[in-house]
């Protein structure tokens, strides 16, 4: 009897023993606050994954501590960056990078390679040298909008990706040559563009969308679209073109006459569209599709109706959807991003594309604008844990607690 009393006891302890053990992790998963995995920036949101970073509105001046190497989307727009050299080169896996509206004086040196998405408007660039893209083989987007670039250069074969490039509200006076061969989108509008150089255009046959609108063109070399065949909308609206000299804008108001792409702000001319010579086999010019613009060209020659200007939208070939909520503070610049399927109807005030999937943002300038990740309210996903679940109830610890105190 004794020897068994004894076991007893023995078994009774080991069981108490064990059940304390267990109830003390439980506790201590309970009630611990970090996680030893990723941390988000104190300054930043981020996914629960922390592959998405939102650092925006900051007043940042560098790129805050803590970033994890392994992200894919950084969001730093409307801080106070203005030198972000070798910063980012150790993120091997930064697909989206958004650094708008800040201070860099030049294109950061040694980015990652595995870019997809650059947007860097609103800054205060002057050039865009050769070495700045010569290593972005992936890259699909390029946005230098609304910077003081007065010169771009690129390198024959470099960025073989590229499709969309945005180069608008800058002090450009020629339109840019050797451009990358693969572009399907070029945004060229509202700068100080007087003459296109003999074979600028020549060597890119998959450009479906150029905007030339609102520059200082009186006239085009002859055959500056020539080589264009893939070109599928084109904007002239808001340039000052010689009309009264036939012998230089002839061959250009003919070329308007016989494209089959969609020509907006015809030169010399009263209507908003013209071109679409395929079109004009039906039996005359259908407008009934083009959807007017608020944004009014014109408005120096009052003698001619108002030439509809075109919002341009900067448009991706990811299916990745990036959205952001509105910023009160800065809706004069961008409004709102929106991820649509394109279709291949005639213009409206959503342009369109010839990708499956697009992204786009209306902008009030007339102009095309990117936008990232979305900035949520409250950070989301602060931190993550591969271990046990911290979402232990309350009755099951006192159960646990119970169960101790009857053994």
């Amino acid at each position: 009897m004794t020897s068994k009393r004894c076991l007893c006891v023995a078994h009774r302890n080991t069981l108490k023993m064990q059940v304390s053990a267990v109830l003390s992790c439980l506790l201590l998963l309970q009630f611990t606050p970090t996680s030893v995995h990723a941390e988000c920036p104190a300054v930043c949101s981020c996914s629960e994954d922390h592959r998405t970073v939102d650092c925006s509105w900051q007043g940042l001046r560098h790129l805050p501590a803590g970033l994890e190497r392994n992200i894919q989307s950084l969001n730093m727009t409307h801080n106070r960056l203005s030198d972000l050299d070798h910063d980012l080169s150790s993120f091997t896996h930064l697909r989206i990078l958004d650094v708008s509206y800040n201070r860099l004086h030049h294109f950061p040196a040694t980015l990652p390679r595995a870019l997809w998405e650059i947007d860097m408007s609103g800054n205060r660039l002057h050039v865009l040298n050769k070495d700045d893209t010569v290593y972005q083989w992936n890259l699909k987007i390029l946005d230098l909008s609304i910077n003081k670039l007065e010169r771009v250069v690129f390198i024959n074969n470099t960025l073989p990706n590229l499709k969309a490039l945005n180069l608008s509200h800058n002090k450009f006076w020629t339109v840019p040559t050797n451009m990358p061969q693969n572009l399907e989108m070029v945004d060229l509008s509202h700068n100080n563009l007087l003459q296109i150089l003999p074979g600028s255009l020549d060597r890119l046959p998959r450009l479906a969308q150029l905007y030339l609108h609102a520059n200082r063109f009186t006239t085009v070399n002859e055959g500056a679209f020539q080589y264009l065949h893939g070109l599928k909308l084109i904007t002239l609206g808001d340039n000052p073109w010689a009309c009264d000299v036939t012998a230089n804008i002839s061959h250009l108001l003919l070329w308007t006459k016989h494209t089959s792409a969609r020509v907006l702000g015809c030169p010399c001319h009263t209507w908003h569209t013209c071109g679409e010579a395929h079109v004009a086999q039906t039996g005359g010019w259908h407008f009934d599709t083009y959807t007017s613009s608020p944004y009014v060209f014109g408005i120096e020659e009052p003698s001619h109706p108002s030439i509809q200007a075109v919002t341009s939208h900067f448009w991706t070939m990811m299916n990745t959807h990036h959205t952001r909520d509105d910023q009160s503070a800065f809706r004069s610049n961008k409004e709102h991003r929106n991820t649509h399927t394109t279709t291949d109807s005639p213009v409206t005030s959503h342009f369109f594309t010839t990708s499956n999937t697009m992204i786009s943002t209306t902008r009030r300038t007339a102009t095309l604008r990117t936008r990232s990740v979305k900035r949520a309210n409250q950070k989301i996903g602060k931190n993550t844990s591969s271990g046990c679940s911290h979402s232990l109830s309350t009755s099951g610890l006192f159960f646990l607690i119970a169960m101790m105190q009857s053994i």
